[in-house]
């Protein structure tokens, strides 16, 4: 039987006294405005946007913009933190895995090199919770974010918010913002293996 880890978030959220500090790692605007808009208000929010495999680094900082707009447009009040654009840690990752497909190894071990990295920086900074937008999407495996949160709760003693902001919707209500909002939507995953793929499947349809 699958975990429900949308139950886990909400029972979490029901147990909170305040607003508990979260670490939230996105990964793009769009992918943030229905996680925020769920939320924004439990939490003191600090957006952390570090995607060194994001390719190329125009497009990561086109999606960085679009994510600035979304939050302007919600008219909410969250801290965002951007700490440059670090390619070579998702080279050195991704090193032997090129040719895995979409959803394989590699992304598997993308997903630990930004989760690992908002960890370290909850912990540093004395956050209470940190959690990623990245099962918002159907094409990110819950199962394995949340094991990948879970491994590094227990590495770094900072609480992981178990999620998969898919349900109820989430990915749903994230398009219809996007429309609303008039925000930028890119047509691939990040990484430039990702991008090779869409190209190849535009070309055969």
């Amino acid at each position: 039987m699958k975990t429900n880890y949308n139950l886990i978030m909400e029972k979490t959220i029901k147990s909170l006294k305040g607003k508990p500090k979260l670490l939230l790692h996105a990964c793009c605007g769009i992918c943030s405005s229905s996680v925020l808009e769920r939320l924004y208000p439990f939490f003191d929010i600090t957006i952390l946007y570090y995607n060194p495999n994001i390719y190329p680094e125009k497009e990561y900082l086109k999606r960085f913009d679009t994510l600035k707009e979304a939050v302007l447009k919600m008219k909410i009040k969250v801290k965002l933190l951007e700490i440059g654009y670090q390619s070579k840690e998702f080279k050195e990752i991704a090193k032997g895995l090129e040719n895995e497909k979409e959803g394989g190894k590699r992304c598997t071990k993308c997903f630990y090199l930004r989760l690992e990295k908002t960890a370290k920086f909850a912990q540093k900074y004395n956050f209470d919770y940190f959690t990623t937008t990245l099962s918002v999407s159907p094409h990110k495996d819950s199962q394995k974010l949340n094991n990948i949160g879970k491994a590094l709760e227990e590495k770094y003693k900072i609480k992981y918010l178990y999620s998969d902001f898919k349900k109820k919707e989430g990915y749903k209500r994230s398009n219809e913002l996007a429309k609303e909002y008039d925000l930028y939507r890119q047509n691939y995953c990040g990484c430039k293996y990702s991008l090779n793929e869409a190209l190849e499947y535009q070309k055969k349809y």
